[in-house]
């Protein structure tokens, strides 16, 4: 009774997983780009088409450019065989930790972040940076 193959994809799901489902399902078909360098050009050419919807100055059309941009970064991402939730999750985690180091330094100085111009701010977030290899 399926009218699509990606009728399975539940509508239910958060947007990043379900665009990893829908990816695979097209890809079932094949509906897939060949290699990783292909997928990369169309990061790129989305990246360009917002730009171009950000400087046209219209919301709706920024969005939509947006979504499409990161659509094809989900895909770029199961090209190189990674997680974009997990990955996302990764870099959430070490910006609550790097932001909270921030807020403690501040802190430890007398300072708040309220207080601070962005330029201080982002010489304590260098330091920390350094302090931690990247993850």
């Amino acid at each position: 009774g399926k009218t699509s193959v990606l009728s399975g994809v539940p509508v239910s799901l958060p947007a990043m997983v379900k665009a990893m489902r829908l990816q695979e399902k097209a890809r079932q078909t094949g509906f897939e780009w060949e290699n990783r360098e292909q997928v990369w050009e169309k990061v790129e050419e989305e990246t360009e088409e917002l730009k171009t919807a950000i400087e046209s100055g219209s919301a709706d059309k920024t969005e939509e450019e947006f979504g499409d941009l990161l659509f094809s970064l989900v895909n770029y991402a199961r090209f190189l065989q990674l997680d974009p939730e997990n990955a996302l999750e990764r870099t959430n985690k070490k910006f609550i930790h790097r932001f909270t180091q921030m807020e403690a330094i501040a802190l430890r100085e007398g300072k708040n972040l309220n207080d601070m111009s962005l330029e201080e701010m982002d010489a304590i977030w260098n330091t920390i940076k350094q302090q931690r290899p990247k993850s």
